[in-house]
């Protein structure tokens, strides 16, 4: 039982191993990669040592070392000086070239913010002129119309008149008419009349001849 407990815990930190591919190198001092998983000093194994945060591509793990791959160089380094994230340092430094970034980020939005800001209120400034344009066009379209029916309604009484100054004249060329006729037939009457008065004068001074009247001076 303690001998299968044992292999699953061996298995279970192969699969952990395995699962990290990448691994970072921690603290502030430089560590050294080795070309074989043992401390030697004479004839040292250091191949290079690499900063803090360098990050190491996982091949294997054996007895607290680990072998692992950097650009074309393959070695060993001890486990407990690898961390499966970058160190607190590089975190912090990608915070803040993060933060800087948004920083800019947000400096350019503010600006284009602006921007539309001053857009958006000399929109609002060409709106209202166009609303008062079109109130104006509005005020002119009714005062148009109301001139047009006024203009309408003139017509019409100006073919009233033009109607009853037409009847007018009519009329009184009737009258005019009628006057100069009934001039004529008063003159010819009078005209009659008289050739009458001198006819039976005539007759009457040719019937009725006057008498002589008597000379007082002879008896």
């Amino acid at each position: 039982m303690k001998f299968n407990k044992t292999i699953f815990l061996l298995l279970l930190a192969v699969a952990k191993a395995h699962a990290v591919s990448f691994v970072y190198v921690t603290d502030v001092v430089d560590i050294p990669l080795r070309s074989s998983n043992s401390i030697v000093n004479n004839p040292s194994n250091v191949i290079r040592n690499l900063p803090s945060g360098t990050k190491l591509r996982i091949l294997a793990t054996e007895n607290g070392w680990t072998k692992v791959r950097f650009g074309q160089t393959t070695g060993w380094m001890i486990s407990r000086y690898l961390i499966s994230n970058p160190p607190a340092r590089e975190q912090l430094e990608a915070l803040q070239q993060n933060n800087d970034s948004n920083k800019i980020t947000i400096n350019k939005q503010s600006t284009h913010n602006s921007e539309l800001a001053k857009q958006l209120k000399d929109l609002k400034k060409i709106n209202t002129n166009l609303s008062i344009q079109v109130s104006k066009a509005k005020s002119e379209k009714r005062h148009i119309e109301q001139t047009y029916k006024d203009a309408l309604k003139l017509e019409y009484a100006n073919e009233k008149l033009q109607k009853r100054s037409l009847q007018l004249q009519t009329e009184i060329q009737l009258l005019q008419n009628n006057g100069s006729g009934g001039q004529d037939a008063s003159a010819r009457n009078w005209f009659i009349v008289g050739a009458l008065v001198l006819f039976f004068g005539f007759i009457i001074g040719f019937l009725f001849p006057r008498r002589p009247t008597k000379n007082p001076g002879r008896f």
